[in-house]
């Protein structure tokens, strides 16, 4: 009976599921183990899912932790035990016994399918102050609110389609001005706080007028270490700007970003939405005149 109850099971707890214990879930997983991963926090992913880059390379740090924590949650070694603390350990090596104590999330997880009918009835609401202003305020000229009118009039005006509206807006005007954003806030009925919330957290988005192609450039490691760095610096120096800036006749605006995805072409840059790999000092002149 002793050496029953002695048995090892084979089995493991990770305390914690950031980025560190995520890893160490699916590599103690992968090498068939049992994993249960207990995290006091709602949901795992830690502070590295909250993060924009990653130190020192400037990598996206969602690009990074986001297949991570899709493989963790398909796993079936892993047990993920959110909303839990670990309370009491007691045994020895090989044979240890955890008490977990799980708090209360009201949902049952596994009916869960995101319908969002709970947060309807739920008694404890979270409302975002509206800063709205009046549209007697907007400094918008008639041919702008036209565009920005047949651009709500496309996606009805909807809240759930902001992020649609604003991506049109950048590519009506190549860039998101300000009259328009708060035209927009107006509108669709939506804080301005939240509008200029999404477009200054995105890249992709600049509330600077812009030149009529996007150059970018890739500094993600692989192509920093095959030399994008001297490509970056041969268009500062052609273009007379500086990355972020645009040429005075608003032909070209030169950008840095940490990843295009297309590692095997390094090093890449992009104009418009077109790709160019392999690329060295010498090609700068000729790929810009391409678009001149």
């Amino acid at each position: 009976m002793d050496r029953e109850e002695n048995k090892k099971t084979g089995a493991v707890l990770v305390q914690g599921a950031g980025i560190a214990g995520v890893q160490a879930s699916l590599d103690l997983a992968n090498s068939g183990f049992k994993v249960y991963l207990v995290e006091p926090e709602p949901m795992i992913g830690g502070m590295m899912a909250r993060l924009d880059k990653t130190f020192p390379t400037g990598d996206c740090a969602t690009c990074i932790v986001s297949p991570k924590l899709v493989e963790c949650a398909r796993n079936l070694n892993i047990e993920i035990l959110t909303l839990s603390e670990l309370r009491y350990l007691e045994g020895e090596p090989g044979n240890f016994k955890a008490t977990v104590r799980r708090h209360p999330r009201f949902v049952d997880e596994q009916k869960c399918t995101g319908c969002g009918i709970c947060s309807e009835v739920c008694p404890v609401k979270y409302e975002i102050l509206s800063d709205a202003q009046p549209a007697t305020d907007i400094e918008l000229d008639e041919g702008h609110r036209k565009r920005v009118d047949a651009i709500l009039a496309e996606h009805q005006d909807s809240k759930s389609a902001l992020m649609s509206v604003l991506r049109a807006v950048n590519r009506e005007f190549n860039y998101v001005p300000e009259d328009v954003l708060r035209y927009a806030a107006f509108k669709m009925d939506v804080p301005l706080s939240l509008l200029f919330r999404i477009v200054t957290f995105y890249n992709t988005f600049s509330l600077k007028p812009r030149g009529r192609h996007i150059i970018s450039v890739c500094t993600g490691t692989t192509c920093y270490v095959r030399g994008s760095e001297k490509i970056l610096q041969t268009l500062r120096n052609e273009l007379k700007v500086d990355v972020g800036g645009t040429t005075e006749d608003f032909r070209f605006t030169l950008e840095a970003v940490r990843c295009l995805g297309c590692c095997s072409l390094a090093p890449v840059i992009s104009v418009d939405s077109e790709i160019h790999g392999d690329l060295h000092g010498d090609d700068v002149m000729g790929l810009l005149q391409r678009y001149e």
